[in-house]
Parts: C-alpha cells; structure tokens; sequence
C-alpha cells in the first residue's frame, strides 16, 4: 500500500524481518553509526562481527557495491561540513533497496526454516522466570515453550512491551533518547553531489539557540515518503528502491530528546505530539517550508507551486507549528540553514517538511557482555532492547548474543 491503511499490527514494522524488511535496506558497515553495541563488546569487536554481517547478506544476495568507503571524497564533504557548522560522520554501508531487501529476507527465511522452526503471528505474553532463572516463555495461547535460553528481540514495535517485561522481572534499564523531526523532501538535484559521492550523508549539528544536538538521518535518494502506523499513532518514514522510484531525495531531521527525573517515558512523550499530528491531519502533515517561514499554513494551491511532485499522497497540508514543540521546530530550521550552506537549494520554497517522523528506543536494558540480563539465561539484542538502532548492528547484536549463548550452553554455564 502506498498510504498507510492502520493495519492493528503494523505490517511494516513486524513479521519475518521486523521494520528492516521494508525499509530501504542500509547494511551500514561503520561501527560509531546504529547503536551503542560497541560500548558492551567494544568497538574492535564490533567491526569483526559487523563484517561477518556483510558477508551473510552477500551470501543471501545483498549488492556488491559500497558507498562511503572513498577517502578523498569523504575529505572533500568533511571541509565542506565544517565549513557549515556541521559534523560529517564517516559512514561506509551498503544500500540493497526495499525491493531487493525483501528478497534477501526471504532467501534467509528461506534458508533458516530448514534449520528451525519459525512461528509467525505468535503473541509471547510473558517470559517464565523461576528463581531470577529463565525458564522459557509463554504464548497468548497459553502454551509454554521451555527454554535454557531464551533471546528477546522484539524490534521496535515491541519495544514497550520488552519494557514492561524488565520492569516486571526487575530488570534494570536505562533512558534512551527520543528522537522527534520531519522528512523533508526536496529534488535530487539539489543534494546530488553529496548523495552521488557518499549515499547516505551522516550529518551532525548542535543548535545555536538551545544547543540541542540534531542529525540527518535515512537519506534516500530518488527515494519516496511513507507512513507507517506505530501501534495507536501514524508517523511518517522513507525509503528508496535500489535503483531508484522517483525525482526527489528524502530524509530525515531528528532532534535528540534526553528526559530526567522525575518523567520516565520518552515513548509516550514522542506518541503525544505524534497523535497531534494525527488528531489535526488525520495522519501526516506536509508544509512547503516558505510556508513554515513565513508563518503561515499549507494548502494545496500553495503546495502544488512547488517544482516537486509530493511523493506521500495521502499528506495533508497544514501547519507544523500548531505540532512540534517552538524548541524542536527551531532546532529543524537551524539546520536546514547549516544544510543550505553545505548544499545551496535546501532551504527553498520547493522543500517540502512531512512531519512527525519519530524514533522510539527502548529503555536500555542493561546486560553484561553477552548481552546477558541480570535473569540467568535471559538474553536480549536489537532495536527493541534500547541496544541497536539500525539493520546492520541489530544484526550484530543478534549474532553476538547466539554466539554467546552456544558457548555457555557448551561450558554448561546456564544449566
């Protein structure tokens, strides 16, 4: 589908390969991007098993081609960052596309199924725990798969559910940020030269008026936006098809949220002003940014101005301002003023802001190098467990985490 249809369980976020089944299918291979793994196993660790990651998706058919992985032209955009008060991360990934990111899964699911047993839509309810000893999990239906052993990985739609678990288990966690901004969509001309040299341009700022620290984030190029639905909320995302599906590039500008005592709930600070969004638009806004400027709201003769065919359909037009939080909103500005200097055109009457695009993280669940909670036996990985935020180091903390389990269970460790 093209426009989200609020499915009860979003199909973009959960089945066989969770949210990276759909989403444009960045295999990024640099271990300071995607994550906090590297801050459990070490960063040297990480890049180890980050290229046994890249060589399962070749081995399932993921392209050979690298972007990012040229120094004089990483040099070259570095200057030019800096120039602009931005911060550009070195980022070296492969890009396999939606389309070719769900072949890929399925030549996985493929593959394991011959090795496993695979249980698709079955709800776990619980996690069976005996004496702060795992003992295995039990589904909805009531059943209860035994276990010595037992890996959480729920990804990002289940991320208040693993949540709720620790709290219950007495497990500790730790806050992650929320992260809160817009897809902005303009034509891929106007960030071709950084795009063509580099894919996926990770920039970094800290704003001027509150020195809030705000990133670029899922850059696509010739890319179309999305929605997605996040349990009760819609919000909106991108994505780009290996070759290619239209004139524009899209991405991402996300403002870092950190909450102390006394609020505990980033999730639902971030849904809140999602459901706004939704309450006023009855699902995603789009605003011409010259609108947004001059204080004004959107309609669909000012849009239809614009040089730029909206790739999100469904948008409706309206006024970002009555959303996003005045500190949120003038970080995003600022740094659309910082790209426009970095690449001239951003900051146009053609750049279109979707809004909101959020990020939720778990609560970081706290484990040792294993990736080990404090329950014996009771394993966690990925997005859903506050560790991992992208495909590649999701899928390094998987592989690390059953590495890890095989030699315990080996040594008898967890018996």
């Amino acid at each position: 589908h093209k426009t989200c249809i609020k499915c009860p369980i979003c199909t973009l976020q959960s089945g066989w390969g969770g949210a990276g089944t759909f989403s444009d299918g960045k295999i990024t291979l640099t271990p300071n991007v995607g994550g906090w793994l590297a801050e459990l196993i070490g960063s040297e660790e990480l890049t180890k098993i980050l290229k046994d990651v890249d060589k399962y998706f070749l081995d399932f058919g993921a392209p050979k081609e690298i972007y990012g992985d040229d120094e004089n032209k990483f040099e070259y955009w570095d200057k030019k960052a800096k120039l602009s008060d931005l911060k550009l991360e070195k980022n070296i990934l492969r890009h396999m596309g939606s389309d070719m990111s769900k072949q890929v899964l399925v030549n996985i699911k493929n593959f394991v199924s011959k090795h496993v047993e695979i249980k698709l839509r079955t709800k776990i309810e619980e996690v069976v725990v005996e004496g702060n000893r795992v003992r295995g999990v039990k589904l909805k239906s009531g059943e209860v798969v035994n276990a010595k052993a037992v890996l959480l990985a729920p990804g990002r739609i289940g991320a208040q559910w693993l949540s709720s678990e620790a709290k219950r288990l007495r497990i500790k966690t730790n806050r992650n940020p929320v992260d809160l901004g817009v897809r902005v969509e303009l034509p891929y001309e106007v960030m071709a030269q950084i795009t063509d040299d580099l894919y996926e341009p990770k920039l970094k700022f800290f704003s001027k008026t509150f020195d809030d620290y705000i990133r670029t984030f899922c850059v696509n190029p010739r890319g179309e936006v999305i929605s997605e639905f996040y349990e009760d909320v819609v919000t909106v995302n991108g994505h780009s098809l290996k070759n290619g599906s239209s004139g524009n590039t899209n991405f991402a500008i996300l403002v870092s949220t950190h909450f102390t005592e006394p609020f505990n709930d980033p999730i639902a600070f971030g849904k809140s002003i999602a459901k706004l969004a939704n309450l006023i638009s009855n699902g995603v806004i789009v605003q011409r940014l010259s609108d947004l400027l001059q204080g004004r709201r959107s309609t669909k003769e000012r849009i239809s101005k614009s040089i730029i065919e909206p790739t999100l359909k469904d948008a409706t037009p309206g006024d970002l301002s009555f959303v996003l939080p005045h500190r949120i909103l003038t970080d995003i500005i600022e740094m659309l003023r910082a790209l426009d200097r970095l690449t001239p055109g951003v900051v146009s009457q053609n750049t279109l802001l979707y809004g909101v695009e959020a990020k939720f993280y778990s609560s970081r669940i706290e484990t040792d190098e294993h990736l080990q909670t404090s329950v014996k036996g009771l394993f966690v990985a990925g997005d859903g467990a506050g560790i991992t935020r992208g495909i590649a180091q999701a899928a390094a903390s998987g592989m690390h985490a059953a590495r890890s389990i095989t030699e315990l269970l080996s040594n008898n460790v967890l018996d």
